[in-house]
């Protein structure tokens, strides 16, 4: 028997979210989210849609989901888990995906001892080339997804900035257990070994809600305009906090193109721009009914600051908070955070 929700939309509890590691993601925070969400909608628009914790849950509750990133890799998370409604991954397909020989092509020449160890970088090279023979461009994204966490699974910290002196003295599980207290010996496993681990959890996290569920990868003022739901979910970068998701992830869009790419605008990283870019987002939600958006206390501007915004343009405002320990390296009292939701009536 379905479960439903309290809107009568079917609920999908047995389903799990795989793991994906991206900064900023609202995984823990989820259920409470959902549980400010306002009643009746049926589409549900995830304008920031990061690693896909709340469109999964969306799609999980029945809605009807439509995702966007500016990140391509992101749009690849969200076609696999959010748009797939039954493509999954083979051991052939695996098979294939490792097939052949290392080769020396854009990773082992860009990131050679910069992020990876020279053979590392060729096998990723191997990988991405044969991805191409896939069937299908839901396979593919499945496939670089998969990549995409084997990747992050090497990488301490699970993000691309770190300098290779560290990676390198983090990778030396002696070192990193004589400092740290734990040897970090997954940073070792292979880029085969991740892949193959993570294979039946992401597998199994693929299933159709009945919808006909959507992801886009575009700047977010571009698309606005152009999509219209009953909810719309922002979670944008924190302003004023650690944010920078082109030098966490951008890597990771070079390495599905094949080439370099240069930061992406509007990415509310900026203090004084941050304004400017967040009025201009509250002017475009003319095609929803309602808005949440998260938000912390260490972010620019004030919340006071925001909901003199909102106000201008809302039916109603209201803001629920909780404390919120955010697992970022070096970051102290912890539990001085508060995360926000901004609760909006257009």
């Amino acid at each position: 028997m379905i479960q439903r929700t309290l809107d009568g939309n079917p609920y999908f509890a047995e389903k799990k979210f795989p793991k994906v590691n991206f900064t900023g993601n609202k995984r823990k925070v989820v259920d409470w989210i959902f549980e400010n969400m306002p009643g009746g909608g049926k589409t549900f628009f995830d304008a920031f849609s990061g690693g896909c914790s709340v469109s999964y849950e969306a799609k999980k509750r029945g809605y009807k989901v439509i995702t966007n990133d500016v990140l391509k890799i992101n749009q690849l998370i969200a076609k696999s888990f959010i748009e797939n409604k039954n493509v999954r991954l083979s051991e052939d397909d695996c098979d294939v995906i490792f097939s052949g020989r290392p080769v020396k092509g854009f990773m082992f020449k860009n990131y050679s001892n910069v992020l990876f160890y020279p053979e590392e970088c060729m096998q990723l090279d191997q990988c991405r080339r044969n991805v191409e023979k896939l069937k299908g461009p839901t396979k593919k994204a499945m496939a670089l997804v998969l990549l995409r966490r084997a990747m992050i699974r090497k990488m301490p910290y699970s993000r691309f900035n770190i300098r290779w002196s560290k990676v390198d003295q983090l990778r030396d599980e002696e070192f990193s257990y004589a400092h740290y207290g734990r040897k970090r010996a997954y940073h070792n496993e292979t880029i085969e070994e991740h892949f193959r681990g993570n294979l039946k959890n992401y597998n199994d996290a693929v299933f159709d809600n009945g919808e006909d569920n959507k992801s886009y990868c575009s700047d977010v003022f571009a698309l606005l305009p152009k999509i219209t739901a009953d909810i719309i979910y922002l979670d944008p970068p924190y302003p004023g906090t650690m944010n920078d998701y082109h030098s966490f992830y951008g890597v990771l869009d070079e390495y599905v193109k094949s080439r370099k790419i240069r930061p992406f605008g509007n990415n509310f990283t900026g203090r004084e721009p941050t304004l400017m870019l967040f009025e201009k987002m509250f002017s475009g939600l003319k095609n929803f009914k309602h808005c949440l958006l998260s938000y912390n206390n260490n972010s620019y501007p004030s919340k006071e600051v925001m909901l003199t915004m909102m106000r201008k343009r809302a039916k109603s405002v209201r803001v629920v908070e909780r404390k919120m320990n955010y697992q970022i390296t070096g970051k102290r009292e912890k539990n001085t955070n508060r995360e926000y939701i901004f609760i909006i009536k257009i």
